[in-house]
């Protein structure tokens, strides 16, 4: 990772041609936001004066006390490649703070700081992972988005079937001049679906390259005439998007979830991470699965998981242990997607995770079987318990999980769970398609 100093941010700006700044931030709910200035402010914005009006940032603040700082994250520098070469384009991931110089308490990126804090106070670093996935569809006449794609690739299918292979292969090359490390990239299992994933790292990184991700792949599509899309599950009866996180912790360097003289190479902290994650998952599932879109997804029939177990033999699980050992021992939550807040994501995952060590929550034996094979009284019988099935099941179970309510705080639990119980509601009183087909002919 670069270490920048205010003088090497404006040394780079000077020699590289730097016209504007781009000063990041992400909102509670996972959407980019940003404040754009000339280099005439750079010195402004690296001494922390740089203010936004925080009221007309959903979920923010109030009217009354709405001024807001941005504190620039200086290692984040970063020019984007696909602007101009004359007067370039670069962007600062931001802290934000309170006029007072304190930090602003409901920010994604603080809360995940804080968690990733008490890591620290027990030892731990935390590594992740992601697996981004994605469509690429085209847009009409006037550019906005469809749901159409002339594609019938699947699963690691490439050119001619895959009609995104060049698009993906840009937007890789673009990540690359980011200085990401992209270790795979390839079509998926639905047509016009598609997964890059990049090199797994300390949390912080992660979420913050999880943003600039979706970044690179929305402006890459855009100019390749597509519509790149984040939204779990865009088109009935295929699969829908996840954003699977590998999580790993690491104590001195090293990997504190690997045990040789264990038959899985598992350590007790990683069985007690497990335990965490499976006791609070409920409760995740508000953060990790955050629309109600993301509802559609977790069903049977379309990989994504729909129970709480755990495999180190199979994928059906929610949580599965991947066969690498020793330094890549890992554990993989497969039911988050890529509309979550990344930073809040991680954060609830962790607190969960270290829940589970601080207390020695164990988890229940492993079910190693096809668990959508299993009969209602084999899964009542191993006690296996669903994940919520609607965003109004998910906020109850998150409002009833004071340890998760805590690391997002009192102000934005309370902020998030209204917001997406007003979601639901909207969505509630929606008459669809699907009705109307069903019953306007027959009642």
């Amino acid at each position: 990772m670069n270490h920048y100093t205010k003088r090497d941010i404006l040394k780079m700006v000077e020699e590289e041609d730097v016209g504007f700044i781009r000063l990041q931030f992400t909102d509670i709910f996972g959407m980019m936001k940003n404040v754009a200035i000339t280099t005439s402010q750079l010195k402004k914005a690296l001494d922390n004066q740089i203010m936004f009006d925080g009221s007309s940032i959903e979920g923010f603040a109030r009217i009354e006390d709405s001024d807001m700082y941005l504190y620039p994250d200086l290692d984040t520098f970063a020019i984007f490649p696909w602007r101009p070469q004359q007067g370039k384009v670069a962007r600062l991931i931001c802290d934000v703070y309170k006029p007072d110089g304190t930090v602003f308490e409901s920010d994604p990126r603080y809360i995940l700081k804080k968690v990733l804090s008490e890591a620290k106070a027990m030892g731990y670093d935390f590594n992740v992972g992601p697996e981004c996935e994605f469509f690429l569809f085209h847009t009409d006449e006037d550019g906005r988005p469809t749901t159409l794609s002339h594609e019938s690739a699947t699963y690691f299918d490439l050119g001619p079937l895959d009609l995104g292979e060049n698009a993906r292969r840009d937007m890789v090359l673009t990540l690359e001049d980011m200085g990401f490390v992209i270790e795979a990239s390839h079509h998926e299992v639905a047509p016009a679906q598609h997964e890059i994933d990049f090199q797994y790292g300390e949390a912080l990184k992660t979420a913050d390259n999880i943003m600039t991700f979706k970044l690179v792949v929305k402006t890459i599509a855009k100019r390749h005439g597509l519509h790149a899309t984040f939204m779990p599950k865009p088109k009935y009866g295929v699969s829908g998007s996840g954003m699977h996180i590998n999580m790993s912790l690491a104590r001195d360097g090293i990997n504190a979830f690997s045990d040789g003289a264990d038959e899985r190479g598992l350590s007790r902290e990683a069985y007690y991470f497990i335990g965490g994650i499976m006791k609070h998952m409920k409760a995740i599932c508000f953060i990790t699965n955050p629309i109600v879109n993301s509802y559609k997804r977790l069903v049977p029939g379309y990989e994504a998981p729909v129970y709480i177990a755990w495999s180190a033999k199979n994928r059906t699980p929610l949580l599965r242990i991947p066969a690498a050992r020793g330094l890549g021992a890992r554990v993989e939550l497969r039911s988050p997607d890529p509309s979550a807040n990344p930073y809040l994501a991680l954060a609830v995952c962790l607190a969960a995770g270290l829940d589970g060590i601080r207390n020695e929550i164990a988890p229940p034996k492993s079910i190693d079987c096809n668990i959508f094979e299993m009969t209602d009284e084999q899964r009542k019988s191993a006690q296996i318990e669903a994940l919520p099935a609607s965003l109004r099941e998910a906020a109850s179970e998150f409002a009833k999980d004071e340890y998760i309510q805590a690391v997002l705080g009192e102000d934005l639990s309370r902020k998030y769970i209204q917001a997406k119980e007003k979601e639901y509601a909207q969505y509630r009183t929606q008459v669809t398609d699907w009705e109307i087909g069903r019953y306007l002919h027959r009642m």
